[in-house]
């Protein structure tokens, strides 16, 4: 992924070079910009799973118990 991001900014850097260099320039303040989405993203999908395993255990349970 990373190879065809840097292939992709070659090519950009080859068409237009003020624009390639901008996107370089600006690339880390975007990062900073999305990183608190990022975390709430994770936090979002760790309380979802946290969720969903307590709602499945009675069901895991009795297959569980079931199995032996």
């Amino acid at each position: 992924m990373a190879v065809l991001k840097f292939l992709m900014w070659c090519v950009l850097f080859v068409v237009c070079w003020p624009l390639a260099l901008l996107a370089l320039i600006l690339y880390p303040f975007v990062w900073i910009l999305l990183l608190p989405f990022r975390l709430v993203g994770i936090t979002v999908d760790g309380i979802l799973e946290l969720l969903h395993a307590l709602l499945t255990l009675p069901a895991r349970m009795v297959r569980f118990g079931a199995a032996r």
